[in-house]
């Protein structure tokens, strides 16, 4: 946590700090976020068709499954590349859903959008906004969410920003998960990749979130609604 999701933590246990405070004696216990190492890339040119940008780095939902995005992201182990592949809602930063293989092949990508599509109710049209990768550009993947009347939307070439909300998860994933933990095998490391996103969506509270997970945020809306 940095210091401003310290000082919500602290609220909701109980105890009212100013967040200079907090981020007075994080520096003096030299606490700090790990350095975040660079994404995989998975643009190998114009394969198939990119999308515009639609999404034009409009990040808020004004409710659930009204905005998605997604990307792939890689990770190195036990001489191994294994590859994450999730889709996160832009109303709370929930992800709701991911998978993960040794290789970053189209099913990675199709599997989860058919995972993604369980969580649409009647009327559910989302935008997809994803990077100009070559499983984004594909036909496959176009017609299925053509299937679903959602409208697909893609970042400008070389323009990370435009996808800034799932390349921040990545970074968060890699410095409070992958760097922190020691793993005994890939196998493990998917079991405790698991019981990470759902810490991530349960319990890791945001401060753009007024201090709730995206579960707690997600269900606080539809109660007040």
């Amino acid at each position: 946590y940095g210091y401003r999701r310290i000082r919500d933590e602290l609220k909701n246990r109980g105890r009212k700090v100013n967040h200079k405070k907090v981020q007075r004696i994080m520096k003096a216990l030299g606490l700090k976020c790990m350095i975040r190492k660079k994404k995989y890339r998975s643009y190998k040119g114009t394969i198939g068709k990119v999308a515009p940008n639609i999404l034009a780095r409009n990040f808020k939902a004004e409710k659930p499954n009204e905005k998605w995005v997604t990307d792939m992201t890689e990770f190195k182990l036990f001489g191994q590349k294994l590859y994450v592949s999730p889709v996160l809602d832009l109303f709370n930063g929930e992800i709701i859903t991911y998978t993960i293989g040794l290789r970053p092949v189209y099913s990675l990508v199709s599997v989860m959008l058919d995972q993604a599509f369980k969580h649409l109710k009647d009327g559910d049209k989302p935008i997809m906004h994803s990077d100009q990768g070559w499983h984004y550009q594909m036909k496959h993947y176009r017609q299925a969410l053509k299937e679903r009347g959602i409208t697909q939307s893609m970042s400008r070439k070389g323009n990370c920003y435009d996808n800034a909300v799932i390349e921040n998860f990545f970074g968060i994933l890699k410095s409070e998960f992958l760097y922190l933990k020691e793993f005994e095998s890939i196998e493990h490391l998917k079991q405790e990749l698991e019981r990470y996103i759902d810490y991530y969506n349960q319990k890791r509270i945001k401060a753009k979130l007024k201090g709730m997970s995206p579960v707690q945020y997600r269900t606080h809306a539809s109660n007040t609604a």
